[in-house]
C-alpha cells in the first residue's frame, strides 16, 4: 500500500522560470491552473491549511513562475503562472505562454490538471485552450468554479450544470470532472482533496514494485 498523502503537509520546495529548471521529472504531480484571478494560490493554501504557502495578490498575474510544493519524495502540486493577465509588454507575456506551454506539453509527471475558473465568468477563451489542449492530450481535468461564496447555493449549482451541458455539447465531458468551490468558505475541500488523492494514488501505486 503506498502512504496516504497528507496535503497539510505541503512544503515550497522550488520556483522554476523554465521547463528545463523544474524539479527532476519522476513521480507524480498534479498542476493548478487559471486566469489570473480565479484564485488558485488561495486554493492551494487552503487545500494546504497554510496560508502562507503559495503566493497571493490582489495584483493579477503576480504568479510568474512555475512553483512547485512538495507533499512526499514522489508527489508535488504545481502552481502554474497565471494566463491572460494585462499590465504586462507582450514580449514578455509572450514568453511565459511559451513555457508554460512546454511545461504541459512535455512534463511526464503531470498526472492531471486542476483547472480554476471564477464561477461569475467561467469557460472563458483561454479557459477553453486549455480544455482542448487536456482533451487531445488525454489528461485528466478537473474544474474548480471558485468564489463560490458570492451566490446561493441553487444560483451556484445552477452555473455548474450550465457549465456541464457546454462542456458536453462541445465534446468535452469525458476525462473532466467539475465543482464548486470557496476558499474563503473552505467549502468544496473534501472533494478536491478525494480527486487529487485519486490522481496521486494512483500513480504512487503503479509505480510501486510489490504492487
Amino acid at each position: 500500500m503506498s502512504d496516504v498523502i497528507s496535503f497539510r503537509k505541503a512544503q515550497f520546495l522550488i520556483s522554476a522560470p523554465t521547463l528545463t529548471q523544474c524539479p527532476e521529472d519522476s513521480g507524480c504531480e498534479v498542476a493548478f491552473a487559471g486566469r489570473s484571478n480565479a484564485g488558485k494560490s488561495s486554493a492551494i493554501n487552503a487545500l494546504t491549511d497554510n496560508a502562507k504557502l503559495a503566493r497571493t495578490s490582489k495584483t493579477p498575474g503576480r504568479t510568474q513562475l512555475l512553483n512547485f510544493f512538495s507533499l512526499s519524495e514522489q508527489c508535488r502540486l504545481v502552481d502554474l503562472p497565471g494566463y491572460g493577465f494585462a499590465k504586462v509588454a507582450k514580449s514578455l507575456k509572450k514568453e511565459w505562454d511559451k513555457h508554460l506551454a512546454e511545461y504541459l506539453q512535455q512534463r511526464k509527471s503531470l498526472k492531471g490538471l486542476v483547472l480554476l475558473m471564477d464561477i461569475r465568468h467561467p469557460l472563458q477563451e483561454y479557459d477553453w485552450q486549455m480544455i482542448r489542449w487536456a482533451y487531445q492530450s488525454e489528461m485528466p481535468v478537473h474544474l474548480l468554479l471558485t468564489k463560490a461564496d458570492k451566490f446561493n447555493h441553487g444560483p451556484a449549482k445552477a452555473i455548474l450544470l450550465k457549465v456541464q451541458r457546454e462542456l458536453s455539447m462541445a465534446g468535452f465531458s469525458d476525462n473532466i470532472s467539475l465543482q464548486t468551490f470557496s476558499s474563503l468558505k473552505k467549502t468544496g475541500l473534501d472533494e478536491l482533496e478525494a480527486v487529487l488523492r485519486n490522481w496521486l494514488s494512483a500513480q504512487q501505486e503503479s509505480h510501486n514494485p510489490l504492487i
